[in-house]
């Protein structure tokens, strides 16, 4: 009996969590006066790491430029790791392996750039990709015209990775814990 109330109860969890995931959802989250959180944006980021080194992204977007890790936006009835493979052969027309989870986010996040304000979750993997890679890199920052969508990528040694240097909040906190990881090693 009490193994079949947890099945339920699992179940009835991932039911909860597939709703809570519908854009037509009409649950509404509230988290101060100024703040109404309707919808959850989940982006899938790798950290394709090489002797020392991490791979960033430089883009134009949204009318200014913004450096964080490769990897985009969740598509509904895709999974996450479906995801990162996607969009690394969408920005690198690369193929990815998963070599291991590294973090999810696990504080509230608001999106900070979007006309509408979304709950951001953000999921990290460790990737490896095949030698020799096939993709262009720079070693200049920015190296790309102020055109939307405009992306270049860059290697940067992981002890020099800065914090400020990156866009976005999820972006800076992880960056800190991968300066302290095995990764960085």
């Amino acid at each position: 009996m009490m193994i079949q109330f947890r099945l339920l109860l699992n179940e009835l969890n991932v039911a909860i969590d597939f709703l809570l995931l519908q854009s037509n959802f009409p649950s509404t989250f509230s988290f101060d006066d100024s703040m109404e959180i309707n919808y959850f944006n989940i982006r899938v980021y790798g950290f394709l790491v090489d002797v020392g080194h991490v791979l960033v992204t430089d883009e134009f977007r949204l009318g200014i430029y913004m450096t964080k890790f490769p990897g985009g936006g969740l598509q509904f009835g895709e999974g996450a790791i479906d995801c990162l493979k996607r969009e690394f052969m969408e920005e690198l027309n690369t193929p990815i392996e998963i070599v291991s989870h590294f973090y999810t986010t696990d504080f509230y996040q608001p999106t900070t750039l979007l006309p509408s304000t979304m709950q951001l979750f953000n999921i990290y993997y460790l990737v490896k990709a095949e030698k020799p890679y096939s993709f262009m890199t720079t070693n200049a920052l920015n190296d790309i015209p102020p055109v939307d969508g405009a992306q270049s990528f860059r290697w940067v040694k992981i002890e020099d990775l800065q914090e400020e240097d990156f866009t976005f909040p999820i972006d800076r906190f992880v960056v800190g814990m991968l300066k302290h990881s095995e990764v960085a090693r």
